[in-house]
């Protein structure tokens, strides 16, 4: 079975002065992969400005927007249609204990394939300890679901409390956040242990309550020896599966913002985000 999803995503940004130009880049659009497949995309903005298509060093398309029009005011509209497959993720992961998988994660192979995702970063250094543990008598992958639900009991989702770049430090004294905030704790405490993980932007489906930012959504994707990439979505306490649709990874959120740029402009400036995820429909393979 696959679902039908339409996704809208809006963008408005209001400046006090009349700008002299503008750069924009934005990582919006859905990953073409094993599980979801796009059928039609569009991407404009309110003045009419070319827009191109280049890809980023992660391989993940992104529109790029260069402009020296004098403006106070743009809105940048994308839509994406794609179909996402619903998959039972648990037959195929490997969750039984086997110290074969835990010997291939300590192996040098391993760690040099993955590297990149093994390495700290300023959002994903654990400053201290934290109470959550390793259990080295359970299968990795289960390690993982309970590191998934330790966060949800142990963290509060809340909006304005944090920002792009606030630090796990704040994060653990507080306890507060939003999904980004769990998402670098995961990956730090999770690569502490060894494993490769990585930050996932993209969109949640969020019509069955789950928690998310009305912009866009953050989860993980871990790395098992015998599983391969597996998603875990701490916010929600969820294995990565339907609703979540992918549209880029990277070390942390740094790597792949939805959108970042430079204006040429002086005073104060605001923009407004709306995302909307909506399954129109099923059909049967």
């Amino acid at each position: 079975m696959k679902l039908d999803y339409t996704i809208r995503y809006v963008a408005t940004n209001t400046y006090e002065n009349e700008t002299s130009g503008a750069l924009w880049q934005f990582l919006v659009t859905p990953e073409d992969n094993d599980s979801q497949e796009m059928i039609s995309s569009d991407f404009n903005n309110s003045l009419n400005i070319p827009v191109e298509s280049s890809i980023n060093g992660y391989d993940f398309q992104t529109y790029r927007i260069n402009t020296r029009e004098r403006f106070r005011e743009i809105e940048f509209v994308a839509e994406f249609k794609l179909l996402k497959s619903v998959v039972n993720i648990f037959e195929n992961v490997n969750q039984e204990f086997s110290e074969e998988e835990y010997e291939k994660l300590r192996s040098i192979e391993f760690r040099a394939n993955h590297d990149v995702f093994l390495r700290d970063t300023e959002l994903t250094n654990l400053p201290k300890e934290v109470s959550f543990q390793f259990d080295k008598t359970i299968s990795l992958f289960q390690n993982l679901l309970n590191l998934n639900a330790w966060i949800k009991e142990n963290f509060t989702f809340k909006t304005d409390v944090t920002g792009i770049d606030t630090d796990l430090n704040d994060i653990l004294k507080n306890k507060q956040g939003v999904c980004q905030d769990f998402t670098h704790l995961f990956i730090a405490i999770s690569k502490q242990f060894g494993i490769p993980s990585r930050y996932v932007s993209g969109y949640l489906h969020q019509g069955n309550g789950y928690f998310g930012d009305s912009q866009m959504h953050a989860w993980v994707e871990c790395c098992l020896p015998d599983s391969g990439w597996i998603g875990f979505d701490p916010t929600n306490n969820l294995i990565a599966a339907e609703n979540h649709i992918k549209v880029a990874h990277g070390k942390d959120y740094t790597d792949c913002p939805p959108l970042k740029g430079m204006v040429y402009s002086t005073g104060k400036n605001e923009t407004e985000y709306t995302v909307k995820v909506t399954a129109q429909q099923q059909q049967q393979q």
